[in-house]
């Protein structure tokens, strides 16, 4: 018998030099420790059942990195040419006043230091709208029930800190104040000295930290160094969004290629550092492209067709109304496709990962043989996934939803309304090329694989094995 010579995949060190003879291969145990994920060759020789299908998934030939990296480098290169070159250097200014417009005042922190019941008629509230009610957006109509609340505000920072004014608050308002409690102030420099202040919102910085904290804290702890990587990629994805999409936005680039350029730089930045820089991972890369493309093709097809503005909110006017150069309806777009590319990534790698397996499970499989197995996977993923997508929009624009639902017209007038038309083509859209990710990202795994495993050639020891050793041959 031929002992395996040191240095081959069947060698197993230990304390004697020579190998196992052939016939006692099969029977050997696995050593403990890091050594137990390199034995995939003698997994194929144990008992059938048996299964190693842990660890990192095998690399491809160079041969297929290469023709990989020959569609993925350009297609990087121009993400990163497209960052360079519509880089905004920061958000740009709209020449407003600061009269007091939504959004077009700066605020500072502020403390709500005392509150008192007043009479209604005495501050003009249910007679007419009262200044400060309005400027919070508690404007009151009609007979107020019940006693008015006068809040007394000091503003805590800026630089008239420790400056105080006071706040109307009608008995019908929403939003209610209670004595130390921390609140937002909006400051209108032109208006009247006594107006410039008023309270636009109250302070969540702490529960809303302590809720981040605690979802990274399961992340972390579920994910482990997955968990940490996924929320390296989840800041890289805000990073992009606050330093180059909106400021690209605001500073008049086209919405649609700011979107694609953007949204492409998070799909890499996310999907390789999450997942690795792998050849399967470059699957998902060239699906979740292809599918992004379908979704940007049809979304302004339709969008041109439907006769659509994206002008339908009043935040969408202000915008508009203080940044008059940005394109209303490329901004529709660019949503649609932001809005996509967390369910297409989501979607790409799970398909991709299931030909993976199921080619480490049954080597001999064909590309038709793993498309139709991942497919039968991929539609109950697709199954799930428009539904998702569908609730999402649909919890969004609930608002809107019962304010239609008590409208005195019929469903076809309410579907066709531009309001309305515009979340359903955004849901359609981005449905459809959640649903064609499904095939195209499978097909391309299947074939990949396929191609990989059929002209790959075997390492020198499997060979030297296989012309030495035919039982073993035979029980693969």
């Amino acid at each position: 018998m031929t002992p395996t010579p040191p240095g081959s995949p069947g060698h197993r060190a230990g304390p004697s030099a020579p190998g196992p003879p052939s016939e006692q291969l099969p029977a050997q145990t696995t050593p403990p420790g890091p050594a137990h994920g390199h034995q995939q060759v003698h997994g194929r020789n144990h008992a059938p059942g048996h299964s190693h299908s842990h660890g990192p998934a095998t690399p491809v030939s160079r041969q297929l990195r290469k023709v990989i990296a020959a569609v993925l480098i350009p297609f990087a290169a121009a993400v990163i040419a497209g960052l360079v070159v519509l880089w905004p250097g920061g958000v740009p200014t709209h020449g407003g006043d600061g009269s007091g417009v939504g959004f077009d005042r700066p605020t500072f922190p502020a403390r709500v230091t005392a509150l008192a019941e007043v009479d209604c008629e005495d501050v003009r509230v249910g007679q007419s709208s009262s200044p400060r009610a309005g400027q919070s957006g508690q404007a009151a109509s009609g007979k107020a029930k019940g006693p008015c609340r006068k809040a007394t505000v000091e503003v805590t920072g800026g630089k008239d800190k420790g400056h105080t004014f006071t706040e109307v608050v009608p008995p019908d308002a929403t939003r209610t104040y209670a004595t130390g409690q921390q609140v937002v102030a909006a400051y209108a420099e032109k208006a009247p000295r006594e107006l410039r202040y008023s309270v636009i919102d109250v302070d969540r910085g702490m529960p809303m930290v302590l809720l981040a904290g605690v979802f990274a804290l399961f992340v972390v702890l579920v994910g482990r160094l997955r968990g940490v990587l996924a929320l390296v990629g989840l800041a890289v994805s805000f990073g992009v969004l606050t330093f180059f999409i909106l400021p690209a936005i605001l500073q008049g680039s086209n919405p649609l290629v700011v979107a694609v350029v953007g949204g492409s730089a998070i799909m890499l930045a996310t999907l390789y550092l999450c997942h690795g820089l792998s050849a399967r991972t470059s699957v998902a890369v060239l699906g979740t492209v292809i599918s992004l493309a379908l979704i940007g093709l049809l979304g302004s097809l339709f969008i041109g067709w439907a006769r659509l503005t994206g002008n339908t909110d009043d935040q969408t006017g202000l915008v508009h109304g203080l940044y008059p150069d940005i394109e209303i309806q490329g901004l529709l777009l660019a949503g649609v496709l932001i809005g996509s590319l967390g369910v297409l990534d989501d979607v790409t790698v799970t398909q991709t990962s299931a030909v993976w397996e199921l080619k480490e499970a049954d080597p001999g499989a064909g590309w038709r043989k793993l498309y139709g197995a991942a497919m039968r996977i991929g539609r109950d993923h697709i199954a799930s996934v428009v539904n998702t997508l569908v609730l999402a929009y649909a919890g969004a624009a609930l608002p809107l939803m019962l304010l239609f639902s008590i409208a005195d017209s019929s469903v076809s007038t309410v579907a066709t309304s531009e309001v309305v038309a515009e979340e359903i083509v955004r849901t359609l859209v981005g449905s459809i090329g959640l649903v064609a990710s499904v095939p195209v990202t499978t097909l391309l795994a299947a074939l990949v694989v396929s191609a990989d495993r059929k002209h790959r050639a075997p390492p020198a020891g499997v060979t030297s094995r296989r012309g030495n050793r035919g039982n073993l041959r035979k029980r693969r």
